[in-house]
């Protein structure tokens, strides 16, 4: 059987937006959501925190594993240790990375993104080489086999605190695979919607998804479909249209 483990890096140190994984979304810590909503892919074995040996971060231990996520614990800054050490204890066939500022993270991508590894045997998936998805919704797929190959590589600062910018620029080395949205979505305005923000780095950013998990009806998680079609039907796109992405 193939084991699936994915991890999700989350601290509450954030330069922009301070303590944001932990915000109130409906009730629910951004936390919790991003944890039950990995949770319901399909091809998901088990859910891990990666979080950093901080005393600020001390709060994210304690509440993940009332989310039924295991905490794996490192340093602060190079995230890529903290990922070695949860493929060392866990052993996981294929990994995922996600962050935990994305509260409306996808299971459906997930799912595709576990499925295009095992039918296709690349080594790595993602939807940022060419990308046609609102930030916010994808995550990163990666065997466990070329992840070793790649964290003994991955030396520079910007991988360490990044984890995978060594596949994309090292692409000689590795099968990488890019999802794009018509592989998920069949309605075509769902398909190339670049222009949304589904994450969480910003006041802006929490307004807009303070906003559809206030006013939207939903059981167990929101369908990623009807969250977009919300959006646009109130037009509320433009609450964080301006803000702009970090790059690596």
């Amino acid at each position: 059987m193939t084991t699936i483990t994915a991890i999700i890096q989350a601290r509450t140190g954030s330069t922009r937006l301070p303590g944001k994984v932990m915000y109130p979304l409906d009730g629910q810590l951004v936390l919790k959501h991003v944890v039950t909503r990995t949770a319901y892919a399909d091809s998901v074995t088990n859910v891990v925190v990666a979080t950093s040996t901080e005393s600020q971060d001390d709060v994210i231990a304690q509440y993940a594993p009332t989310f039924c996520a295991d905490v794996i614990r490192g340093s602060e800054s190079n995230v890529l240790r903290r990922f070695e050490r949860a493929v060392r204890e866990y052993d996981p066939d294929i990994v995922l990375r996600i962050t935990g500022d994305c509260p409306l993270i996808s299971p459906p991508f997930i799912d595709a993104a576990v499925g295009r590894i095992q039918m296709d045997n690349v080594d790595y998936v993602c939807a940022s080489l060419e990308r046609t998805f609102p930030r916010g919704m994808t995550c990163e797929a990666f065997t466990a086999e070329s992840f070793e190959r790649m964290s003994n590589k991955a030396n520079e600062p910007r991988h360490q605190e990044h984890v995978t910018p060594y596949y994309r620029e090292h692409s000689d080395e590795f099968d990488l695979y890019n999802l794009e949205s018509d592989e998920i979505f069949d309605d075509s305005g769902l398909q190339n919607r670049t222009d949304l923000r589904l994450t969480l780095d910003e006041s802006a950013d929490y307004q807009l998804l303070e906003r559809v998990y206030r006013e939207m009806e939903y059981e167990d998680i929101i369908d990623i479909a009807e969250v977009i079609e919300y959006i646009d039907r109130n037009g509320l796109a433009e609450i964080n249209e301006h803000v702009e992405q970090k790059t690596v």
